[in-house]
């Protein structure tokens, strides 16, 4: 199998390279972690960059790009910590309404999410769900000619600053039940929404969003021979998962980098430390996580187009092998710096807490373990 990029995803990886080293630097993403957290400023460069319309179709304005491309992106991000919720405004949002939604929320969204003049992010999580996707106790009701929302979402991506949210909604059956579950886009600014904004502990921004009786629009019906509602949101998921998997990789590459640089300058007892044995054993064992990671994001991202089953064990398996290499790079590099390593000056321990924050994103490791678990069925072993 052939693993080279093309020469188009080589120039896609260099521009936003480029824009990462030169337009979001360290100084720049303090100045927007202390204003907030998000930088609409930086969201437009992105957009400027044609970032923004990834997975847009280029009939919507789009660039009408696919999984390998956008890992190539998320990579670069990753690198550069960049604060910006780009795979839930671009990827999921583009991702999920180009291939499910209903034709007028097409025609209203997505030309304004490829321009960048609207984020969109997905609100799903409630706190009764323990990473269940299925566990939702938002209702949704029929109002005329319309739909109505009622319930709690949390955790939700710069849900303060987003424009519209993506949210899966109960129209019947019990909380657990999948077929019941249908999408549907809900406007910040309509009656009836309430935000309240955080900082995350990654210096970036996070809301918890309030419905009631919020007006909004059906994207995805529930039921239906395609799985409705339930496995759109399913979908977007997974597209969540494959970019967080191509953003951990970026992000603990560079904190390698740092890592084996700070070794070669340290010096104690007259000399480097990276000519320590037993360092140089652990940055080594390091590198093979970091490589066992680099390798199921790929894997994750050629599964993205395969039929859902199969795609939902690949992303389960990839996302518990970067949980457990995210963890393990993250601690041994900030072991190997010491006390520094945590100081908020200093870059590696903002590295430290991205990684910390995405173990914990769409599923921890221990839920990601039983999914695989689930799936394995009659075969043995995690690639099976």
């Amino acid at each position: 199998m052939d693993f080279d990029f093309s020469d188009d995803q080589e120039m896609l990886r260099d521009s936003v390279r480029k824009w990462v080293a030169k337009g979001y630097d360290a100084e720049r993403r303090r100045r927007i972690v202390q204003a907030g957290g998000f930088s609409r400023e930086a969201w437009r460069e992105l957009a400027d960059l044609g970032l923004t319309g990834l997975f847009v179709p280029e009939a919507h304005g789009g660039m009408g790009f696919g999984p390998t491309d956008a890992m190539v992106v998320m990579e670069e991000l990753g690198r550069g910590l960049v604060l910006e919720p780009y795979a839930q405004g671009a990827l999921v949002a583009g991702g999920v309404l180009s291939a499910c939604a209903s034709q007028p929320a097409i025609d209203g969204w997505l030309g304004r999410i490829a321009g960048g003049d609207a984020l969109v992010v997905l609100a799903h999580q409630e706190r009764g769900a323990r990473y269940r996707i299925a566990h939702v106790e938002t209702a949704a009701k029929a109002a005329g000619d319309g739909w109505t929302l009622s319930g709690a979402k949390s955790v939700v991506p710069a849900g303060d600053q987003a424009d519209a949210f993506i949210v899966p909604a109960r129209v019947s059956g019990a909380v657990d039940d999948p077929a019941g579950i249908a999408l549907f886009l809900v406007e910040r600014r309509a009656a009836g929404v309430k935000t309240r904004g955080y900082g995350s502990a990654d210096g970036a921004r996070a809301a918890e969003l309030s419905l009631a009786d919020a007006p909004a629009t059906l994207l995805v019906p529930a039921g239906g021979p395609g799985g409705g509602g339930h496995a759109a949101l399913e979908l977007a998921v997974d597209i969540g998962i494959a970019a967080l998997c191509a953003e951990a990789v970026g992000a603990m590459e560079q904190l390698v980098a740092v890592t084996v640089e700070y070794m070669n300058t340290r010096k104690q007892f007259g000399v480097a430390i990276a000519s320590f044995q037993a360092l140089r054993h652990r940055i080594a064992d390091v590198k093979m996580q970091l490589e066992l990671a680099r390798s199921m994001s790929y894997f994750a991202t050629l599964k993205m187009n395969e039929p859902a089953a199969a795609r939902r064990r690949a992303l389960a398996q990839a996302k518990y092998q970067l949980g457990v290499s995210m963890r393990f790079v993250g601690q041994q590099c900030i072991q190997l710096h010491g006390g520094i390593g945590v100081t908020d000056e200093y870059i590696a321990g903002h590295y430290f807490k991205r990684l910390t924050v995405m173990e914990l994103s769409f599923g921890d490791t221990l839920h990601q373990l039983g999914e695989v678990s689930d799936r394995m069925q009659d075969t043995a072993g995690v690639f099976a």
